[in-house]
């Protein structure tokens, strides 16, 4: 047995969830392959860029691997997946601090 999070033999379990619960399983999978679509105004190079942003804001890794493979082979470069990375670093800080505001409300609140 694996002692570490995100082992990727642990997909299997994800698989679970496809019998327990299969209507709301399927509505994941329809989400899920929203980045891969070809229809619409952005290009699959710039739907992956977005998911690479988004995959590091969530801080999912299997997202991250697999948007930064599809990003590569649909010609994203190395620096543009270490900006998207930084955007939405920067981002995720504006949201803390954001938020922060509300802590120091909530705070004063009695």
């Amino acid at each position: 047995m694996s002692s570490h999070y995100y082992d990727p033999s642990d997909a299997k379990h994800r698989m679970e969830m496809s019998k327990l619960a299969p209507d709301d399983f399927n509505a994941w999978m329809a989400l899920n392959s929203i980045p891969a679509s070809t229809t619409g105004a952005l290009s699959p190079k710039m739907r992956e860029i977005v998911a690479i942003a988004v995959a590091h804001a969530t801080g999912c890794p299997y997202c991250i691997e697999a948007h930064v493979k599809k990003g590569k082979a649909a010609g994203v470069s190395k620096q543009e997946i270490a900006e998207a990375i930084l955007l939405a670093a920067a981002l995720c800080a504006g949201a803390a601090a954001a938020h922060g505001g509300l802590a120091m409300k909530f705070y004063d609140q009695e």
